[in-house]
């Protein structure tokens, strides 16, 4: 009997506000592996989900922004955890999306898990090393110190579906900012099973939202929104990087410019933990 059984075709929702909705458009797209075959119907997400992402983000700021360092990096372990117990979820879904063997997709993984658990070790050290006491000629301190940027517009990368996507993320809410992700277009299953991932743990909603859908649909809306801070362009088609470029700047965003076809195996640094951080300097008189 189990022969003729027929599977339930999935139909996976985007993740806003730490819930799952369905798209505003209600529209869906059918999702492959690598070579062809039909894996599940991802949510095509539009302007407005977009828009209602950017306001969950928002809202989602200030309480984690505000957290102590020491409780987000609790945090982002909390969810490394729970990656962890996922381990052979991702490497199914990373072998199928990336059309590459077990043994390297199960290494992929390792190596996201890591990137994970690297960057949720520095979200109580990068004021240590970016922040300074300054020298000044007078009766006065002076110090400086990092402060994150606010609402980051991620467009995660399209070909490395897993460990790109936790190496363009992690490090945007490690330093405090809160994220809007456009998800790989044809690879967004390992991202549908980070929101299920983020959902478990102790992420407040809003801190992360994913979006999956067309990213030259999406990416516009988000590169011209006046509510958002920064935009990440790693995911960006080369055809469309001006565009939001130009788009960015009308609202002065921060604009990380990346190679598309970036290499996330090599060590990580720390010019992403930077890209989003903004300094903010303090002066006192002495004494008082």
């Amino acid at each position: 009997m189990s022969e003729n059984r027929v599977t339930v075709a999935k139909t996976y929702k985007l993740y806003i506000g730490g819930k799952f909705p369905r798209s505003e458009s209600a529209r869906s797209y059918p999702v492959t592996d690598a070579k062809g075959a039909f894996l599940a119907n991802a949510a095509q997400g539009s302007r407005k989900d977009a828009r209602d992402a950017v306001s969950a983000a928002r809202k989602a700021f200030a309480g984690w922004s505000g957290a102590t360092a020491y409780n987000r990096g609790q945090v982002l372990y909390r969810v490394a955890e729970v990656l962890e117990g996922r381990r052979d979820q991702f490497a199914t879904e990373v072998s199928a999306a990336e059309g590459i063997g077990a043994k390297k997709a199960q290494a992929l993984v390792d190596a996201a898990i890591d990137r994970w658990v690297w960057y949720a070790g520095w979200t109580d050290k990068i004021a240590a090393v970016l922040g300074s006491s300054n020298p000044v000629a007078g009766p006065y301190f002076s110090f400086s110190t990092p402060e994150p940027t606010g609402v980051v517009a991620v467009l995660a990368p399209q070909r490395s579906s897993l460990l790109g996507l936790i190496s363009v993320v992690a490090p945007v809410i490690a330093s405090g900012n809160t994220a809007v992700v456009v998800t790989s277009e044809d690879r967004p299953l390992p991202a549908i099973t980070l929101s299920e991932v983020l959902a478990t743990s102790d992420v407040p909603g809003g801190v992360v939202n994913l979006l999956t859908g067309r990213t030259a649909e999406i990416a516009p809306w988000l590169a011209s929104h006046a509510d958002v801070n920064a935009l990440d362009l790693t995911g960006a088609p080369d055809e469309l990087r001006a565009d939001l470029e130009r788009s960015a700047a009308g609202t002065v965003k921060r604009v990380l410019r990346t190679r598309a076809a970036e290499d996330f195996t090599g060590e990580p640094g720390t010019s992403r933990l930077r890209a989003f951080l903004e300094t903010k300097t303090v002066w006192h008189p002495a004494g008082v």
